[in-house]
């Protein structure tokens, strides 16, 4: 069981509490923490990604190591800093973000990466669409989903919308472009737009030939779209500390679950497991946002379990 992420990896400056103008440097990167919540499980996991020759990069390069995350292409650029994000929490622990990338170095991830992975040696391959952002990592990115699917591998993606980045009407012509290759694609209630609103989500997966679309809710949980059936499964019922990460770790647990469940392509799945993958993912979100920061906040595989234990 093998996932490799593809995208950004970056610093989240997360606000210290109770010290106004504060931040502590968190590692973050939506498919980065989607790779480290996937190694948590107890699934391998790569990270392909640009990371600047700096303290920053070195940090980064030192937590996928940790979590023994691999990675496929280790060199670090000099070419731009390691990204930044400057993370800002309201009153209920949900966040926004201001980014210092103009370029960072996940921007600079190439086709000449791509090249350098064997996409035999991984069952799923998962981005989102920051990296569709700009040049040249967009170019990389898709090209990555196409080698992926013509070897048979199942594809993922995240409709990770930041407005801060990029407009709409951007985003959705470089999302189009990668459609054609997404199995599992996870949005949330701010990105129905990109899929012609929730009524409209069926004929969506239809013209698109996508399996699977999670529609997550926040905190009222989330809807699974498999064919004709929509399963609804809900969330956690926690006091809430930092949204940051997520959704990252709901989908680090649901495709986890997924694969160790015996999916291996779209042809296994059923509507049993991806009510279970939902649940399971369910709790991983739920114990994250319980604690401060993006990757240091996702549950390990032993909490999951022990969690859901306990509610049986």
């Amino acid at each position: 069981m093998r996932i490799l992420c593809i995208g950004e990896m970056l610093i989240d400056f997360t606000p210290v509490p109770d010290m106004p103008n504060t931040y502590t440097a968190n590692p973050g990167g939506a498919p980065a923490n989607v790779a480290v919540s996937v190694a948590r499980n107890g699934v391998e996991a790569g990270f392909l990604g640009k990371l600047g020759n700096d303290d920053f990069g070195r940090l980064l390069v030192n937590t996928l190591k940790k979590d023994n995350v691999r990675m496929p292409v280790e060199e670090l650029t000099d070419e731009a800093t390691t990204t930044l994000a400057f993370v800002t929490l309201d009153e209920t622990g949900d966040r926004s973000f201001t980014f210092a990338r103009k370029p960072g170095a996940d921007l600079l991830l190439e086709k000449d990466d791509v090249s350098k992975v064997d996409f035999t040696e991984w069952d799923m391959v998962h981005a989102g669409s920051v990296s569709q952002s700009g040049l040249p990592e967009r170019d990389a990115v898709l090209e990555a989903l196409k080698k992926a699917k013509e070897n048979g591998k199942l594809v993922s993606f995240d409709i990770n919308y930041r407005e801060n980045i990029w407009s709409v009407e951007a985003c959705k012509k470089e999302v189009e472009k990668v459609l054609p290759y997404v199995d599992l694609l996870k949005i949330s209630e701010e990105e129905l737009m990109f899929v012609g609103g929730e009524d409209n989500i069926g004929i969506f997966m239809k013209d698109n030939g996508i399996t699977v679309v999670v529609l997550t809710r926040g905190g009222e949980g989330a809807s699974i779209y498999f064919g004709d059936e929509v399963i609804a499964v809900p969330s956690m019922k926690v006091p809430v500390t930092d949204t940051t990460g997520a959704g990252d770790a709901y989908w680090g647990g649901f495709l986890s679950s997924l694969l160790s469940q015996g999916v291996g392509s779209t042809s296994d799945i059923t509507a049993d497991k991806l009510e279970r993958a939902g649940r399971y993912g369910a709790v991983s979100g739920g114990l994250c946002i319980q604690k401060p920061g993006g990757i240091p906040a996702l549950p390990t595989r032993e909490e999951i379990e022990r969690y859901m234990e306990k509610r049986k």
